[in-house]
């Protein structure tokens, strides 16, 4: 006789309405040994005494940064994106495809402490990131189609110096991601008269079970279909902000809070500097956009760490994610319901 279905058990896929696209779901891997890959220790990245994110540090361009006491942003000296490059020829053949991709790079400095990181910065400090995030957001939004802000922490994703920044990158295309998100909200506006991820907030504040932490402005859960172990989604609870730039003060002080909390919550997870790559989705910004235009839009921050067992094993995107679809071990539930269980002190701070 077939057994009755339990979700932290069996497998099954799960729909992913934001991005059109299915998750398997496999929990019962959790219970197999781990023979594969180890990572080094994640503390195991000390700042680089030739920091060139450093306040007054010379940088390889031969520009030397300003004394900076809180955030700082300057143009990526190796930028991906650059505003002038001629445009590609019209294409021979429809399979051969290309088009014009113009933009710029910077590069944001949270704090001119190079051993500093968001989970260990005051609010008030975390507050001034967010007020810069704007402040970009708004000078770049004129210009290009999206302006990316992300953040990679950590030497295991990719990141090669330890002091705390982030990255933004405005182009005049939208992105994949974003192009998707676009069209799958829309649709969903069109079909229920309200934004996608408004209807998601209120079913997720009703059943609780993905919730990691709630302020009075705004909800870190872990998405109903999240791919990475530790995947948190940041969603605003009042005002239907559509973009960074529709945030009041009172949201903005209480996304400083949510990011100190939910950073906090992760590090205290493995007791380590918690790597991840961090960055914000909102409406398309660009000339041909203004505000409170995209009301299928809901402004949300992702979280997307690759930890999966301990501070040195890491979950892989190979073989069957790159070919089929992506898979994960632990469930939502499961996972929010660890990271729920950590601690709000830091374990740094922690008095013994």
């Amino acid at each position: 006789m077939m057994s009755v279905f339990k979700p932290t058990e069996h497998q099954h896929v799960r729909y992913n309405p934001l991005k059109d696209e299915w998750i398997l779901v496999s929990p019962h891997r959790c219970l197999r040994p781990w023979s594969g890959q180890v990572e080094d220790a994640v503390e195991d990245q000390p700042p680089d005494p030739n920091n060139p994110l450093k306040a007054g540090a010379l940088r390889a361009n031969g520009q030397r940064n300003p004394i900076y006491l809180s955030t700082y942003v300057f143009p990526n000296d190796f930028p991906a994106l650059l505003e002038r490059v001629p445009e590609p020829p019209a294409p021979e053949h429809p399979l051969f495809r290309a088009g014009p991709a113009k933009g710029t790079c910077r590069v944001m400095c949270f704090h001119p402490n190079s051993s500093m990181t968001i989970p260990l910065m005051s609010v008030q400090e975390i507050v001034a990131v967010v007020e810069e995030w704007i402040n970009q957001m708004k000078e770049l939004g004129r210009r290009y189609t999206w302006v990316q802000i992300f953040e990679n922490k950590g030497a295991v994703m990719g990141c090669s110096n330890p002091h705390p920044h982030c990255q933004i990158w405005a182009s005049s295309f939208l992105p994949n991601e974003a192009r998707v998100k676009d069209r799958c909200q829309k649709e969903y506006f069109a079909e229920h008269g309200k934004p996608l991820l408004v209807d998601y907030l209120e079913q997720e504040l009703e059943r609780k079970e993905r919730i990691v932490i709630k302020n009075f402005e705004w909800v870190a859960l872990v998405p109903y279909w999240a791919i990475w172990p530790f995947e948190t989604m940041l969603l605003p609870i009042r005002g239907k902000p559509q973009r960074l730039t529709d945030l009041n003060e009172q949201q903005k002080e209480g996304l400083a809070d949510i990011m100190k909390k939910i950073t906090t919550k992760y590090d205290n997870l493995f007791k380590c500097s918690f790597p991840y790559s961090m960055g914000w989705h909102g409406a398309p910004t660009g000339s041909n956009h203004t505000p409170g235009d995209s009301p299928h839009w809901l402004l949300h921050g992702l979280y997307l760490p690759p930890l999966l067992r301990s501070a040195s094993v890491k979950k892989f995107m190979v073989g069957y994610e790159m070919l089929a679809q992506s898979q994960r071990d632990l469930t939502p539930e499961q996972a929010a319901e660890k990271l729920r269980d950590c601690d709000l002190v830091h374990y740094k701070n922690v008095v013994l």
